[in-house]
């Protein structure tokens, strides 16, 4: 809930202005830049709003590279594949489960990027550009503890850059990469924890069904029910959502 109010903001936030502006269509503001003595410049009102327009088309990459989102999905399709249904849970539903899941992990993230950089920036009491410095804090500190210290110096090395002390300084540029490339790898693992039980019933089923002499019956049409039923005794869904909450941390 808190983070679909932090978008309701956000939406407010940037339609306020358009709205205002709607009594005469016909009027657009020029974009002004001006620069202060300090050698800083200040943009428009008309401009900000062009840019938060553009960086809206980059939420779907923000959502999948920089959150939760990446490993949640993947072990949910690797589930898909170990208890043999091609299409159930459809995709959407997956994509659904994923992307709310992600919200509640999330959730203490999108807090504190709420209190100590879009509240502020809301109430004009911070530019933007330091609005954006204060929401990176909390992004980089999720993803840093989810990043393996191997993946960081992999990608710090191909960087070449030599003026990185600690990982807290690592930039965007290479903190993501090496976060999306730890969560791939967290998420396999996963994966491979889920798929042995249900190999067992499929290897135990096949070598019934050799033993039977039923070669041209499928073992995974006899299979699929035996481990639908173990999923559901062993309230499959909760476990798999418990482990994967559990499997951040505290965020």
């Amino acid at each position: 809930m808190t983070a679909l109010r932090t978008a309701l903001a956000l939406l407010l936030a940037f339609a306020a202005p358009l709205a205002l502006g709607a009594d005469n269509p016909l009027s657009v503001p020029a974009i002004t830049l001006s620069t202060n003595p300090e050698g800083q410049q200040e943009y428009s009102v008309s401009l900000q709003i062009l840019l938060i327009m553009t960086a809206l088309s980059f939420i779907p990459a923000f959502v999948m590279l920089m959150t939760s989102f990446t490993r949640i999905i993947i072990v949910f399709s690797i589930l898909r594949q170990a208890l043999g249904l091609q299409q159930t849970p459809s995709n959407q539903i997956l994509i659904g489960m994923a992307l709310f899941l992600t919200m509640f992990i999330m959730a203490p993230v999108f807090d504190r990027v709420n209190q100590d950089a879009l509240q502020p920036y809301l109430n004009e009491q911070i530019p933007a550009q330091e609005a954006i410095a204060r929401a990176e804090v909390p992004l980089k500190d999720f993803m840093l503890a989810q990043t393996r210290t191997s993946d960081l110096e992999l990608f710090m090395r191909l960087s070449k850059r030599t003026d990185i002390a600690s990982p807290d300084q690592a930039p965007l540029t290479i903190l993501v990469p090496a976060f999306i490339t730890s969560e791939l790898k967290t998420a396999f693992q996963i994966g491979f924890m889920i798929f042995i039980p249900f190999l067992i019933i499929d290897l135990v089923v096949a070598s019934v069904l050799m033993a039977m002499g039923m070669m041209m019956l499928s073992p995974l049409i006899i299979s699929l029910p035996f481990k639908i039923m173990l999923f559901v005794l062993i309230d499959g869904w909760a476990l798999i959502i418990g482990t994967l909450a559990g499997s951040f941390g505290t965020v």
